[in-house]
């Protein structure tokens, strides 16, 4: 995931501060806009995860600071939910202005609430995701419970969330306490996927089963199990990112671009951990280490993603190869091994004696009405296949810096 941090202004002329979370290649097929919570920022480490999942899957998103919250300008105090709404708007037009038009909205807690609203607006929208957001955007009053004569008294008042203090003001709980949220879910007319977790402490998971009455079809829920309101949990976050971009499939005709075959081919990029994005021929891709190495095990190792390539150009080679024979083959399946050995326990080796070799074991399975002849001849072509024939031949490989630094 490549980040590039973008202003936009926001109705009141304030600039508003964004990033851009785009897929390795820098080609999306599509765009999201994310709204995060109340008070929270688009820095919390939930979102990034979201974020890092729906960009290996080519899907670019834009996540924001309301305004007066972060880098963005504006006074807090000044903001109420009517002006979230306006926030996520603006974001919205900025995209469609600058890049595309969104066609995901994705809505965290309060960001949720203001995005059903929201999306009157933005008609590219096709499918629309919430994490544990309230039907009602009025019970956050709650925060100000211990403020009230305070708050009635002065008409402002200065409170805690998440050990940082705010300001606010009267006006923001007149607002949240008129919003129309439930009818601005019954107009959605786009598809919804809710997610919550029975363990939210922060929005009681009934008001997922009043946005879930009130949304129409297509929608679909999926429950959070013991995951807490900030998806701390950094699986949690990941899994939600993962099904989001799997979800968004069906409602979101996404842009297929054409690959470039040219020099870069395959995108590669590590970040501060083993986790490493992977672009091949527009296809995502994974890789890691295992936890045990100082990993995280979210992929195959290079070595597993190069003996799968073995593996996949085998089938793949006698699959072709029986098709042109007319042959009834079924299925072909491909077992493989990869392991260090010492060249002298390796019989089929030539002699290198007293070093190590890179030993692949590979059993090929065809399920098929074949004889003996056929199955012995499809043995000879797995030694043709392409990836086989790279490896066992001279490969010369050259290396370079390129870019910044270069």
């Amino acid at each position: 995931m490549r980040s590039k941090k973008v202003y936009f202004d926001n109705a009141e002329g304030h600039k508003l501060a964004a990033f851009i979370d785009f897929p390795i290649d820098g080609k999306p097929r599509a765009y999201a806009l994310f709204a995060h919570g109340f008070t929270l920022t688009k820095h919390l480490k939930a979102i990034t995860h979201i974020n890092r999942a729906l960009a290996a899957k080519g899907i670019a998103v834009l996540r924001f600071d309301f305004t007066g919250l972060a880098e963005s300008e504006g006074d807090f105090a000044d903001t109420n939910f009517s002006s979230n709404v306006t926030d996520i708007i603006a974001a919205a037009q900025f995209l469609e202005r600058e890049y595309e038009a969104p066609k995901i909205l994705i809505g965290h807690s309060l960001g949720g609430a203001a995005m059903f609203v929201a999306a009157r607006d933005i008609p590219s929208a096709k499918a629309i995701s919430t994490i544990g957001a309230p039907c009602d955007p009025s019970h956050i009053a709650h925060i100000f419970s211990d403020h009230a004569e305070a708050l009635e008294r002065n008409g402002e008042v200065e409170v805690s969330i998440g050990g940082r203090p705010f300001r606010l003001k009267k006006q923001f709980l007149d607002n949240v306490k008129e919003a129309e949220t439930c009818a601005a879910i019954h107009d959605l007319k786009r598809a919804l996927l809710i997610f919550h977790s029975p363990a939210d402490e922060i929005v009681d998971i009934k008001h997922a089963q009043r946005i879930y009455e009130a949304a129409r079809h297509p929608k679909s829920f999926i429950t959070l199990d013991k995951a807490d309101h900030l998806l701390k949990q950094e699986s949690d976050a990941r899994y939600v990112g993962t099904m989001i971009a799997t979800w968004a499939d069906k409602y979101v005709p996404v842009r297929q671009l054409e690959w470039d075959s040219g020099p870069h081919e395959v995108r590669v990029r590590t970040g501060s951990s083993f986790y490493t994005e992977i672009k091949s021929g527009g296809h995502g891709l994974l890789a890691d280490e295992p936890i045990r190495l100082g990993g995280t095990d979210r992929g195959p190792t290079p070595y597993g993603l190069l003996v799968s390539a073995l593996g996949s150009c085998t089938s793949i080679t006698l699959r072709m190869y029986a098709d042109q024979k007319g042959w009834d083959v079924d299925e072909i399946n491909v077992y493989l091994n990869h392991e260090k050995v010492h060249a002298e326990d390796c019989k089929d080796c030539s002699e290198t004696t007293g070093l190590k070799i890179d030993h692949i074991e590979r059993l090929i399975e065809v399920v098929g009405d074949l004889d003996a002849k056929q199955r012995s001849r499809l043995l000879e072509i797995a030694d043709r296949c392409p990836v086989h024939k790279t490896l066992n031949g001279q490969v010369h490989i050259t290396t370079k810096f390129f870019g910044a630094g270069a």
